[in-house]
Protein backbone atom coordinates (compact mmCIF):
# COMPACT_ATOMS: atom_id res chain seq x y z
CA UNK A 1 0.00 0.00 0.00
CA UNK A 2 1.30 3.46 -0.91
CA UNK A 3 1.97 5.68 2.09
CA UNK A 4 4.08 8.60 3.17
CA UNK A 5 6.95 6.20 3.91
CA UNK A 6 6.80 4.11 0.73
CA UNK A 7 10.08 5.48 -0.61
CA UNK A 8 11.94 6.03 2.67
CA UNK A 9 14.05 2.86 2.60
CA UNK A 10 14.68 3.30 -1.11
CA UNK A 11 15.97 6.85 -0.60
CA UNK A 12 18.21 5.78 2.26
CA UNK A 13 19.74 3.16 -0.03
CA UNK A 14 20.05 5.74 -2.80
CA UNK A 15 21.79 8.14 -0.43
CA UNK A 16 24.42 5.63 0.60
CA UNK A 17 24.82 4.41 -2.98
CA UNK A 18 25.35 7.95 -4.25
CA UNK A 19 27.75 8.79 -1.44
CA UNK A 20 29.75 5.65 -2.27
CA UNK A 21 29.56 6.27 -6.01
CA UNK A 22 30.66 9.88 -5.71
CA UNK A 23 33.45 8.84 -3.34
CA UNK A 24 34.72 6.33 -5.92
CA UNK A 25 34.31 8.80 -8.78
CA UNK A 26 36.12 11.58 -6.91
CA UNK A 27 38.97 9.25 -5.98
CA UNK A 28 39.16 8.05 -9.59
CA UNK A 29 39.24 11.60 -10.92
CA UNK A 30 41.82 12.63 -8.34
CA UNK A 31 44.00 9.62 -9.23
CA UNK A 32 43.76 10.42 -12.96
CA UNK A 33 44.63 14.06 -12.39
CA UNK A 34 47.50 13.20 -10.06
CA UNK A 35 48.90 10.72 -12.61
CA UNK A 36 48.60 13.12 -15.53
CA UNK A 37 50.19 15.98 -13.60
CA UNK A 38 52.65 13.68 -11.81
CA UNK A 39 51.53 15.13 -8.49
CA UNK A 40 50.50 12.55 -5.82
CA UNK A 41 49.29 15.35 -3.54
CA UNK A 42 46.17 15.71 -5.71
CA UNK A 43 45.13 12.14 -4.88
CA UNK A 44 45.69 12.64 -1.16
CA UNK A 45 43.68 15.86 -1.24
CA UNK A 46 40.91 14.10 -3.16
CA UNK A 47 40.66 11.32 -0.58
CA UNK A 48 40.64 13.69 2.39
CA UNK A 49 38.14 16.07 0.85
CA UNK A 50 35.76 13.35 -0.39
CA UNK A 51 35.60 11.80 3.08
CA UNK A 52 35.27 15.22 4.69
CA UNK A 53 32.53 16.29 2.30
CA UNK A 54 30.51 13.14 3.01
CA UNK A 55 30.74 13.64 6.76
CA UNK A 56 30.11 17.39 6.64
CA UNK A 57 27.16 17.11 4.21
CA UNK A 58 25.45 14.62 6.51
CA UNK A 59 25.80 16.55 9.76
CA UNK A 60 25.85 20.25 8.87
CA UNK A 61 24.32 20.85 5.45
CA UNK A 62 20.90 21.81 6.85
CA UNK A 63 22.45 24.64 8.87
CA UNK A 64 24.17 25.92 5.75
CA UNK A 65 20.94 25.78 3.72
CA UNK A 66 19.03 27.73 6.37
CA UNK A 67 21.69 30.43 6.51
CA UNK A 68 21.95 30.68 2.73
CA UNK A 69 18.18 31.16 2.42
CA UNK A 70 18.02 33.91 5.03
CA UNK A 71 15.36 31.98 6.98
CA UNK A 72 14.65 32.84 10.63
CA UNK A 73 12.87 30.67 13.24
CA UNK A 74 9.32 31.51 14.28
CA UNK A 75 7.01 30.89 17.23
CA UNK A 76 3.35 29.86 17.34
CA UNK A 77 2.36 33.37 18.42
CA UNK A 78 4.05 35.00 15.42
CA UNK A 79 2.54 32.75 12.71
CA UNK A 80 -0.33 30.88 14.33
CA UNK A 81 -1.90 29.41 11.16
CA UNK A 82 1.43 28.23 9.73
CA UNK A 83 2.52 26.68 13.02
CA UNK A 84 -0.79 24.85 13.42
CA UNK A 85 -0.69 23.55 9.85
CA UNK A 86 2.79 22.11 10.37
CA UNK A 87 1.92 20.69 13.79
CA UNK A 88 -1.36 19.06 12.73
CA UNK A 89 0.01 17.55 9.55
CA UNK A 90 3.10 16.28 11.38
CA UNK A 91 0.82 14.44 13.81
CA UNK A 92 -1.20 13.02 10.91
CA UNK A 93 1.98 11.89 9.16
CA UNK A 94 3.40 10.36 12.33
CA UNK A 95 6.45 12.61 12.23
CA UNK A 96 8.08 14.75 14.93
CA UNK A 97 7.23 18.37 14.34
CA UNK A 98 10.10 19.99 12.39
CA UNK A 99 11.49 23.40 13.19
CA UNK A 100 9.59 26.12 11.35
CA UNK A 101 11.28 29.04 9.61
CA UNK A 102 10.10 32.07 7.66
CA UNK A 103 11.84 33.79 4.75
CA UNK A 104 10.99 37.46 4.27
CA UNK A 105 10.42 37.40 0.51
CA UNK A 106 7.36 38.22 -1.61
CA UNK A 107 8.00 35.31 -3.98
CA UNK A 108 5.90 32.29 -2.89
CA UNK A 109 8.01 29.21 -2.16
CA UNK A 110 8.98 26.66 0.50
CA UNK A 111 11.53 23.96 1.21
CA UNK A 112 12.43 21.29 3.76
CA UNK A 113 15.91 20.39 4.95
CA UNK A 114 17.66 18.24 7.56
CA UNK A 115 19.36 14.86 7.79
CA UNK A 116 16.39 12.90 9.19
CA UNK A 117 12.89 13.28 10.65
CA UNK A 118 14.29 14.12 14.09
CA UNK A 119 16.51 16.92 12.73
CA UNK A 120 14.27 18.49 10.09
CA UNK A 121 13.12 21.99 9.27
CA UNK A 122 10.47 23.54 7.03
CA UNK A 123 10.83 27.08 5.70
CA UNK A 124 8.23 29.12 3.82
CA UNK A 125 8.28 32.63 2.42
CA UNK A 126 6.05 35.46 3.55
CA UNK A 127 4.83 35.63 -0.04
CA UNK A 128 3.55 32.07 0.20
CA UNK A 129 1.54 32.87 3.33
CA UNK A 130 -0.05 35.94 1.75
CA UNK A 131 -0.91 34.21 -1.54
CA UNK A 132 -2.34 30.85 -0.48
CA UNK A 133 -5.52 29.92 1.35
CA UNK A 134 -5.64 27.33 4.14
CA UNK A 135 -6.13 24.26 1.93
CA UNK A 136 -3.37 25.35 -0.43
CA UNK A 137 -0.95 26.03 2.45
CA UNK A 138 -1.68 22.60 3.89
CA UNK A 139 -0.96 21.06 0.49
CA UNK A 140 2.46 22.72 0.39
CA UNK A 141 3.29 21.73 3.99
CA UNK A 142 2.20 18.15 3.29
CA UNK A 143 4.51 18.11 0.25
CA UNK A 144 7.46 19.23 2.39
CA UNK A 145 6.64 16.74 5.16
CA UNK A 146 6.61 14.03 2.51
CA UNK A 147 10.18 14.98 1.62
CA UNK A 148 11.06 14.57 5.30
CA UNK A 149 9.24 11.25 5.69
CA UNK A 150 10.79 9.84 2.53
CA UNK A 151 14.32 11.05 3.48
CA UNK A 152 14.45 13.11 0.28
CA UNK A 153 16.02 16.00 2.18
CA UNK A 154 19.13 13.98 3.04
CA UNK A 155 19.43 12.61 -0.50
CA UNK A 156 19.09 16.02 -2.12
CA UNK A 157 21.58 17.69 0.20
CA UNK A 158 24.23 15.00 -0.18
CA UNK A 159 23.98 15.24 -3.96
CA UNK A 160 24.39 19.03 -3.83
CA UNK A 161 27.58 18.88 -1.77
CA UNK A 162 29.22 16.06 -3.70
CA UNK A 163 28.30 17.51 -7.10
CA UNK A 164 29.81 20.79 -6.00
CA UNK A 165 33.00 19.06 -4.96
CA UNK A 166 33.41 17.35 -8.34
CA UNK A 167 33.04 20.74 -10.01
CA UNK A 168 35.71 22.19 -7.70
CA UNK A 169 38.07 19.28 -8.38
CA UNK A 170 37.62 19.66 -12.13
CA UNK A 171 38.25 23.39 -11.88
CA UNK A 172 41.44 22.71 -9.92
CA UNK A 173 42.62 20.39 -12.70
CA UNK A 174 41.91 22.92 -15.44
CA UNK A 175 43.85 25.57 -13.54
CA UNK A 176 46.75 23.19 -12.96
CA UNK A 177 46.86 22.45 -16.69
CA UNK A 178 47.77 26.06 -17.37
CA UNK A 179 49.94 26.65 -14.31
CA UNK A 180 51.70 23.33 -13.86
CA UNK A 181 54.00 23.37 -16.85
CA UNK A 182 54.66 20.79 -19.56
CA UNK A 183 54.59 17.15 -18.42
CA UNK A 184 54.75 15.51 -21.83
CA UNK A 185 58.47 14.66 -21.57
CA UNK A 186 57.95 12.47 -18.51
CA UNK A 187 57.66 8.80 -19.53
CA UNK A 188 55.93 7.83 -22.76
CA UNK A 189 55.07 11.09 -24.52
CA UNK A 190 52.18 9.59 -26.51
CA UNK A 191 50.62 8.08 -23.41
CA UNK A 192 50.88 11.39 -21.59
CA UNK A 193 49.21 13.20 -24.49
CA UNK A 194 46.35 10.69 -24.51
CA UNK A 195 45.93 10.96 -20.74
CA UNK A 196 46.05 14.73 -21.02
CA UNK A 197 43.21 14.72 -23.56
CA UNK A 198 41.16 12.31 -21.44
CA UNK A 199 41.80 14.49 -18.39
CA UNK A 200 40.59 17.63 -20.16
CA UNK A 201 37.44 15.87 -21.40
CA UNK A 202 36.82 14.48 -17.92
CA UNK A 203 37.32 17.88 -16.35
CA UNK A 204 34.75 19.38 -18.73
CA UNK A 205 32.18 16.58 -18.54
CA UNK A 206 32.36 15.65 -14.85
CA UNK A 207 30.45 18.69 -13.52
CA UNK A 208 27.87 18.38 -16.33
CA UNK A 209 27.24 14.69 -15.66
CA UNK A 210 27.07 15.28 -11.92
CA UNK A 211 24.60 18.14 -12.44
CA UNK A 212 22.38 15.98 -14.66
CA UNK A 213 22.29 13.31 -11.93
CA UNK A 214 21.32 15.98 -9.40
CA UNK A 215 18.55 17.34 -11.59
CA UNK A 216 17.16 13.92 -12.52
CA UNK A 217 16.86 12.99 -8.85
CA UNK A 218 15.26 16.33 -8.05
CA UNK A 219 12.60 16.09 -10.76
CA UNK A 220 11.60 12.54 -9.86
CA UNK A 221 11.31 13.20 -6.16
CA UNK A 222 9.02 16.21 -6.70
CA UNK A 223 6.41 13.97 -8.34
CA UNK A 224 6.73 11.48 -5.46
CA UNK A 225 6.37 14.21 -2.83
CA UNK A 226 3.32 15.63 -4.64
CA UNK A 227 1.64 12.22 -4.59
CA UNK A 228 2.58 11.52 -0.95
CA UNK A 229 1.45 14.99 0.12
CA UNK A 230 -1.89 14.53 -1.61
CA UNK A 231 -2.34 11.20 0.21
CA UNK A 232 -1.58 12.94 3.49
CA UNK A 233 -4.17 15.71 3.11
CA UNK A 234 -6.57 13.58 1.05
CA UNK A 235 -7.18 16.69 -1.04
CA UNK A 236 -4.95 16.80 -4.16
CA UNK A 237 -6.66 19.96 -5.42
CA UNK A 238 -5.16 21.97 -2.54
CA UNK A 239 -1.59 21.33 -3.70
CA UNK A 240 -2.56 21.58 -7.38
CA UNK A 241 -4.07 25.02 -6.82
CA UNK A 242 -1.05 26.09 -4.77
CA UNK A 243 1.33 25.05 -7.57
CA UNK A 244 -0.75 27.06 -10.05
CA UNK A 245 -0.38 30.20 -7.94
CA UNK A 246 3.30 29.63 -7.16
CA UNK A 247 4.29 28.90 -10.76
CA UNK A 248 2.28 31.88 -11.97
CA UNK A 249 4.18 34.34 -9.81
CA UNK A 250 6.54 36.23 -12.15
CA UNK A 251 9.54 36.83 -9.84
CA UNK A 252 12.00 34.50 -8.15
CA UNK A 253 13.47 34.71 -4.69
CA UNK A 254 15.87 37.55 -3.94
CA UNK A 255 18.26 35.42 -1.89
CA UNK A 256 18.78 32.04 -3.54
CA UNK A 257 21.65 29.93 -4.85
CA UNK A 258 21.70 27.52 -7.78
CA UNK A 259 23.20 25.01 -5.35
CA UNK A 260 20.02 24.93 -3.26
CA UNK A 261 17.39 25.75 -5.90
CA UNK A 262 16.26 22.13 -6.25
CA UNK A 263 15.27 21.96 -2.56
CA UNK A 264 12.35 24.37 -3.07
CA UNK A 265 8.86 23.22 -3.99
CA UNK A 266 9.06 25.25 -7.22
CA UNK A 267 11.90 26.80 -9.18
CA UNK A 268 13.05 29.82 -7.14
CA UNK A 269 15.17 31.21 -9.99
CA UNK A 270 12.22 31.92 -12.31
CA UNK A 271 13.41 32.16 -15.90
CA UNK A 272 9.89 32.01 -17.24
CA UNK A 273 8.14 29.05 -18.87
CA UNK A 274 10.96 27.13 -20.55
CA UNK A 275 10.06 25.18 -23.68
CA UNK A 276 13.37 24.26 -25.34
CA UNK A 277 14.95 20.83 -24.91
CA UNK A 278 18.05 22.21 -23.19
CA UNK A 279 16.07 24.38 -20.78
CA UNK A 280 13.98 21.36 -19.77
CA UNK A 281 17.11 19.21 -19.47
CA UNK A 282 18.73 21.61 -17.01
CA UNK A 283 15.55 22.56 -15.13
CA UNK A 284 15.66 21.75 -11.42
CA UNK A 285 11.93 21.00 -11.28
CA UNK A 286 9.36 19.22 -13.46
CA UNK A 287 7.01 21.48 -15.41
CA UNK A 288 4.30 22.81 -13.11
CA UNK A 289 1.68 21.84 -15.69
CA UNK A 290 2.76 18.19 -15.51
CA UNK A 291 2.67 18.15 -11.72
CA UNK A 292 -0.76 19.82 -11.61
CA UNK A 293 -2.14 17.39 -14.19
CA UNK A 294 -0.84 14.41 -12.18
CA UNK A 295 -2.46 15.70 -8.99
CA UNK A 296 -5.81 16.34 -10.64
CA UNK A 297 -5.56 12.93 -12.24
CA UNK A 298 -5.39 11.45 -8.71
CA UNK A 299 -8.64 13.17 -7.83
CA UNK A 300 -10.42 11.76 -10.88
CA UNK A 301 -9.17 8.28 -10.05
Amino acid sequence: MVSLYTHQAQNVRKTWFLMTMFFVVVIGIAWAFSYILQNPAILYIGVIFSIGMNIWSYWYSDTLVIKMSGAVPITREQYFDLWNAVENLSITAGLPMPKVYIINDASPNAFATGRDKDHAAVAVTTGLLSLLNKNELEGVIAHELSHIGNRDILLGTVVVVLVGFIAILSDMFMRSMFLGGDNRNRGDGRLMIILMIVGVVLAILAPIIAKLIQLAISRKREFLADASGALLTRYPEGLASALEKISGYPHGLQKVSTATAHLYIANPLKDGKAVSFLSKLFATHPAAEDRIAALRGMERN
